[in-house]
């Protein structure tokens, strides 16, 4: 009878799981909407170019402060959101305005740059295991050229903060802990998965 009502539990809640993106802390409705948009525009490049993964993509939500989870990867098959941790922004991107952000693809702005960025091969550098990332975008063009690459490190803390977490210089620099998740996604990925970066 206890099994019973298990299953029967799972099924009713299975009935209620939305289509809209999951978010661990209720999420006003422009960050809904922003999402929102960059998924359908990445639906659209996904069908026009199908030598990307197409069932998993990362966002990042830079209008979003670096203390809030901000890195979400999601379900394109099953529109949800499936993990999400910090991230970090590039020091030049600081304006002296708490929560507002410059962006530049200029080298040696340490500026994060907006855009879609295809995550590529692996390599050991200065803080361990780092995926190479590709600017698809003008606005990202020179990542390949300012070493803009996806890297943990020590300083981004775990958990949601209430003040702002440490810069990078330019790259998206997140924890080790959601960085081992997020690895085991893009090892078993047999094509290159995007990353978008926005505000």
């Amino acid at each position: 009878m206890r099994i019973f009502n298990l299953i029967l539990v799972l099924i009713v809640s299975g009935a209620f799981i939305s289509s809209k993106p999951y978010f661990k802390d209720e999420p006003n409705s422009m960050e809904i909407e922003r999402i929102n948009f960059r998924i359908d525009e990445m639906k659209s490049m996904l069908k026009a170019n199908s030598k990307y993964n197409s069932k998993i993509a990362f966002f990042v939500d830079m209008r979003i402060p670096s203390g809030k989870n901000r890195f979400f990867v999601y379900d394109l098959q099953n529109n949800k959101i499936i993990d999400q941790g910090l991230v970090a922004h590039g020091c030049g991107s600081e304006t002296g305005i708490k929560g507002d952000l410059k962006f530049s693809n200029a080298p040696n702005s340490n500026c994060t740059s907006l855009g879609r960025y295809a995550i590529g091969s692996n390599y050991n550098g200065m803080f361990g295991k780092a995926y190479r990332l590709s600017g698809l975008d003008e606005t990202n063009s020179n990542a390949y050229k300012r070493a803009i690459v996806l890297h943990h490190y020590s300083a981004v803390p775990y958990d949601e903060q209430d003040h702002y977490i440490s810069r990078s210089h330019g790259c998206p620099m997140v924890n080790e802990q959601f960085f081992k998740r997020i690895e085991k996604i893009i090892d078993s990925s047999k094509s290159n998965i995007l990353l978008d970066i926005y505000y």
